[in-house]
């Protein structure tokens, strides 16, 4: 019988007021705007795993700002998850160093200004989410 998935992701804010978002190589949401970040390994830590899924996806180092809350997905064949249930923890996170590339399992790191968060096509629960961190760690925007 198949589990959930315990996953983690980053609204990865610049000094600028702007957020990172990249394009996800694989499924679930293949080709569409997501925020960094990937699976949780066994016996890794929730916000040990966030800090390296975003530094794999993106090459920035950040700091974590503070807890967003939890989204999931469950048997959305929409998504390419039919018969999946993940659940996603999302962190604030502000860059330290570096400069946005792709790495492993996505394409396109993007810088975003948050005035521009309505005109992107994304996962609905994913804008909640980035709403959520500007409201509650990045004020004022």
């Amino acid at each position: 019988m198949p589990v959930p998935v315990v996953g983690v992701a980053g609204v990865v804010w610049d000094g600028a007021g702007r957020f990172l978002l990249i394009r996800r190589t694989k499924e679930p949401r293949l080709g569409q705007w997501s925020l960094p970040g990937g699976k949780v390994e066994f016996g890794e830590s929730l916000e040990a795993a966030v800090l390296r899924e975003v530094l794999e996806e993106t090459s920035l180092t950040c700091q974590i700002v503070g807890l967003i809350g939890v989204a999931e997905t469950i048997r959305d064949a929409g998504a390419g998850a039919a018969d999946s249930h993940f659940v996603l923890i999302d962190y604030t996170l502000r860059v330290l160093s570096g400069d946005a590339t792709a790495g492993s399992d996505a394409a396109d790191p993007t810088w975003f200004d948050y005035a521009e968060l309505s005109k992107i096509p994304m996962w609905e629960e994913m804008r909640r989410i980035i709403e959520k961190s500007a409201r509650e760690h990045v004020k004022p925007i």
